[in-house]
């Protein structure tokens, strides 16, 4: 019986996954072939999507990328009839304990994975996530386990020395959480881990979720017993509707298994699990915010303290932990936290998995040691930037994170060398941007999908991030479309102040996501000063990407007069008879650039 595995996360079904299943269970019916077709998550590589292994008949897995439904049939054909493995879109073969094929690559040696290391993400796109079975063969369930043997004092000096600290923002140590709320002798306790994930272009839970369900809970299920909670809740956006599936199965198979609502190990130990659906709410990512949306009020933060540790959900002791955190446990605790510590730096210890995406050649889902560098990460793993652009900054931290410029493509990825440059870890989120991008635009991107987010609930976060937004909207903005002269300098006083602003913002706002509000423009302002002065003061844009400061003309002396641009132009603001030179009434110009498209003779300038 031969076993074909399809990459069917969130990422390969919307690129024809789905069909490429179809497509293989009709060749084996044709055929009259037994074929187990069996789906897995996300393996990273997004550029290959959708991908397709080949198990043979003597055990040997090769992998393929960019399959489509019309080839599908034609790579089984030539790989488990004539045994020809050397096909367009090879990506390796896995190391699965056989000898492995003479001229053909390991999939680890590809330089998308060459410079990565699997930790968390060592069974996404490797087994079935829906099945325990096949969890419970690559180790799963071991850690729950070996924690059973041990006291939660144990288990807490376990993660401790493991070094593991929160992938949800902050970084704070994990082991520390856990013993504050453990030394708390309420009788109820709560576990929540955090599938909120509300930064734009991230998706490092979502996959984990959809490729490896039962690491997720397995390692829920060692923190409510080291805490002594007896009550499990996954805080997931509703915008995941995959993983959420996944989830409610793989609940009511642990229950089955009575792993789950029922006395497990020596101590009785019993925990059960249930799904909250959040409604995509950006602050919920902040663990008060989230706690106040489980209870069923409206997501905002309060003050701390007390810490949810010590007073949480409904009032009792809880932890909050994010999705890679808890995955991470499972693994700790099944290979010792040495296996952890092992990997990054002295004050960063293990693995961080990264959404890479932007400009750049490979986006995709990446796990890195920590204390890699940015270089490595954007040029090695991610292929660089493509067109043979300009590598310009990359914005990791999410919306209220930082920018890096290219002057800091060395930096190590960890905490502390992040926090020198003005940035964070935040979740995950790497976003990278070439020479084409305006920084200042970009701040201002983020700075309105912060401000539509913002609770509400502080003045700092509320006002100051609009008064910020607007500034920097002033800024991109012709000084012709504002209301009258003093309004105009109005902006412009404003504008001197958004420093002090952005500072005061940071300093004086209730929680953690008000607080790095401020660091797209605080960073910005730091490495890419002069673009925000020639944006001020010479009301140009360097990048030519803020059309309000551009100004089109046309060269008299490359103009044919064929009149395109004329009839194209929306506002009629080209004028000029045919086969004569044409030119552009600023006034009337909107800047839509459609002028520079159309024209066939390069006479459209922009400056």
């Amino acid at each position: 019986m031969n076993k074909i595995f399809i990459g069917m996360g969130t990422c390969g079904l919307a690129t024809g996954a789905g069909h490429v299943k179809t497509a293989v269970e009709k060749w084996a019916a044709a055929r009259d072939m037994k074929v187990v077709v069996t789906p897995t998550g996300c393996i990273g590589y997004c550029k290959a999507e959708p991908i397709m292994d080949v198990v043979t008949d003597d055990g040997h897995r090769v992998s393929y990328g960019n399959v489509t439904a019309d080839v599908a049939g034609f790579i089984l054909d030539e790989v488990l009839v004539r045994k020809n493995y050397k096909l367009d879109g090879l990506l390796g073969q896995f190391k699965n304990g056989t000898t492995p094929l003479p001229g053909i690559p390991m999939i680890e040696e590809h330089p998308y994975f060459r410079k990565q290391v699997k930790y968390v993400l060592r069974n996404c796109g490797v087994i079935d996530p829906e099945s325990l079975m096949d969890y419970r063969a690559h180790g799963g369930f071991k850690g729950f386990e070996r924690a059973m043997g041990m006291s939660s004092e144990q288990v807490i000096q376990e993660i401790t020395r493991s070094g593991l600290r929160g992938r949800g923002g902050s970084g704070f140590p994990a082991g520390k959480k856990w013993e504050l709320a453990l030394a708390s002798k309420n009788a109820k306790k709560y576990v929540i881990c955090n599938a909120d994930e509300g930064d734009p272009g991230a998706f490092m839970d979502r996959s984990i979720l959809e490729g490896d369900t039962y690491a997720v809970l397995e390692g829920m299920m060692v923190a409510g017993y080291a805490i002594g909670a007896d009550e499990g809740i996954i805080y997931c956006r509703a915008e995941y509707p995959l993983a959420i599936e996944r989830i409610k199965k793989a609940i009511e198979v642990l229950k089955s298994e009575g792993l789950l609502d029922a006395p497990v190990g020596p101590a009785g130990f019993q925990f059960k699990l249930r799904i909250k659906m959040g409604a995509g709410a950006f602050v919920c990512g902040e663990e008060t915010a989230l706690m106040a949306s489980v209870e069923g009020r409206r997501g905002m933060p309060r003050p701390r303290p007390p810490f949810p540790s010590v007073e949480g959900l409904f009032q009792k002791p809880t932890i909050v932990n994010n999705v890679e955190t808890m995955a991470n446990v499972s693994h700790i605790m099944r290979e010792g936290a040495q296996s952890f510590s092992s990997m990054g730096t002295q004050n960063s210890k293990g693995t961080k998995v990264f959404a890479l995406t932007g400009k750049v050649a490979n986006a995709g889902l990446v796990e890195v040691p920590m204390g890699i560098t940015l270089r490595e990460i954007v040029f090695d793993i991610g292929g660089g930037i493509p067109g043979g652009k300009a590598f310009k900054a990359v914005q990791i931290g999410g919306p209220s994170g930082g920018c890096i410029p290219a002057e800091h493509l060395d930096i190590k990825i960890d905490y502390e060398s992040l926090k020198s440059v003005g940035a964070i870890m935040g979740s995950g989120g790497l976003v990278v941007m070439d020479e084409d991008t305006c920084m200042v635009d970009m701040a201002r991107y983020f700075l309105a999908f912060i401000t539509s987010e913002s609770c509400g609930k502080c003045i700092p976060c509320r006002e100051g991030t609009q008064r910020l937004y607007e500034i920097l909207d002033s800024i991109v903005s012709p000084y012709t479309k504002m209301a009258d002269e003093e309004e105009n300098l109005l902006r412009f006083n404003r504008v001197l102040n958004m420093e002090s602003l952005a500072q005061v913002i940071k300093d004086t706002s209730l929680c953690g996501l008000g607080q790095s509000a401020p660091n797209p423009v605080l960073s910005t302002l730091r490495f890419f000063r002069k673009e925000y002065e020639a944006h001020i003061y010479d009301r140009k844009c360097p990048a030519h990407q803020c059309k309000g400061l551009l100004t089109f003309s046309i060269d008299t002396n490359a103009c044919t007069g064929c009149t395109l641009c004329a009839k194209k132009c929306p506002t009629s603001a080209i004028v000029g008879e045919k086969k004569k030179a044409h030119y552009i009434v600023d006034e009337k110009c909107i800047r839509c650039g459609t002028c520079h498209d159309v024209c066939r003779f390069d006479a459209v300038s922009v400056s």
